[in-house]
């Protein structure tokens, strides 16, 4: 239990979930304790006050997809284009062995690994984040953001049976795994990852087996066409879109506009994952560009895929938006010219002025300081991509013992 005074952010703009959208309204004013506490309301006597000087707030980023374990490798590939996610792991096993770097990098603890894919994720904004695996004990410990607790997984068909988790875990029977998804949790599985005609045929294949439904969650889907779009529209299942993963394989990304306007008038279907950097972005900032470059999306759009979208994709009732009452997990971006989407298309890491997870400030530019001193937390120094920052004392400690160097971040 984290004990403090309640903060209060005045004289900044930011977005709730007003009227269903991310940046319906901006706010003026966010008070909080481990909740968000009020909106827009004055602080009240004893609150440690912090101005915003008219940056946003915004509700902590959601990343709907990436490997946790997999994020201290760098981007691996092998030949130029690839027809299918298959080939290229094909091309990634004799290299697991024989490798030196790779071996080394796999030698690490698996909390070491599952760390360093968190503090990917946080740096860059992300609160909460959905790990394509099996839920290893290790993320119940001294992970610095929340990780999706309650779901199902398959990796894919062609792994089915294959090695597949950090551990060597089989992908999974995708029928078998969909089947033991209760209804009410979302049900993850790579899907038509290639432009060949076996990626092309594997959205009816899933369909056909009866595992198209509305907790199905679909990832990456660059071969799906037009048709297999409307028909993840019209089973209420969702996408999570890798833009940057796809276009280093394959030079091509899923048709999302025309999934965007299959649904046109009903929730949006589509969510934004950064994958691993083993194929793909540096962090979900970065994917958010990648996104915007497809021009497949408006910047309104991008600014949903990254919080209402994936809280309704991954059945998450209290993230994704800035709500009275809910955990107070938000980030604060700069104010750049133009809305709050504009704001987070135009912020990298080392911008980022505020991270917050419960309450509990974990990554902060020097003037919200008194955050830390107000939330019962200890700042030490923390220096990301040359920007020296403070980060709370716990997660610096984390850093500092960590064997895997985060590229950019240094302590002390």
């Amino acid at each position: 239990m984290m004990w403090g005074r309640a903060v209060s952010i005045v004289n900044a703009a930011g977005a709730t979930e007003a009227g269903g959208g991310a940046g319906d309204r901006g706010i003026g004013s966010l008070r909080f304790t481990s909740r968000i506490v009020a909106i827009d309301a004055p602080p009240k006597r004893g609150d440690t006050v912090i101005d915003a000087q008219g940056s946003w707030i915004l509700p902590g980023l959601v990343n709907a997809h990436d490997h946790l374990e997999l994020n201290h490798y760098g981007r691996l590939k092998f030949r130029d284009r690839y027809e299918n996610a298959t080939e290229w792991i094909g091309d990634m096993r004799p290299r697991l062995a024989a490798d030196a770097g790779i071996r080394r990098a796999q030698g690490h603890p698996l909390t070491e690994r599952l760390f360093i894919g968190a503090l990917k994720n946080l740096l860059a904004g992300v609160t909460t984040v959905a790990h394509h695996n099996p839920y290893y004990s290790e993320l119940r410990r001294t992970m610095p953001i929340r990780v999706v607790r309650r779901y199902g997984w398959a990796h894919s068909f062609a792994l089915s049976g294959e090695p597949a988790g950090a551990r060597g875990e089989p992908g999974g029977d995708v029928v078998q795994r969909w089947s033991r998804t209760s209804a009410d949790a979302p049900f993850f599985v790579h899907l038509a990852e290639g432009v060949d005609e076996e990626a092309g045929r594997e959205l009816s294949r899933l369909d056909a087996l009866g595992c198209l439904t509305p907790n199905t969650v679909v990832i990456h889907g660059v071969a799906i066409n037009a048709g297999g779009l409307r028909r993840i529209v019209d089973a209420d299942a969702g996408l999570v879109w890798c833009p940057g993963s796809n276009m280093f394989l394959f030079g091509r990304t899923a048709a999302v506009r025309l999934l965007l306007d299959a649904a046109r008038g009903r929730p949006c279907p589509v969510a934004l994952g950064s994958d691993s950097r083993l194929t793909g972005s540096n962090d979900l900032l970065d994917e958010l560009r990648v996104a915007r470059d497809t021009r497949c999306a408006s910047p309104f759009e991008l600014l949903e895929m990254v919080t209402i979208n994936p809280a309704r994709l991954l059945r998450l009732r209290r993230a994704g938006r800035l709500a009275v009452g809910d955990p107070a997990d938000f980030i604060v971006v700069p104010r750049s010219d133009g809305d709050a989407a504009a704001a987070l298309l135009a912020a990298a890491r080392r911008d980022i002025e505020l991270v917050v997870v419960g309450g509990r400030p974990l990554v902060a530019s020097a003037p919200f300081v008194d955050v830390f001193h107000a939330r019962s937390a200890v700042a030490r120094p923390l220096t990301v991509d040359g920007v020296s920052k403070l980060g709370e004392s716990g997660l610096v400690r984390r850093i500092a013992g960590c064997p895997i160097v985060e590229p950019g971040v240094s302590v002390g």
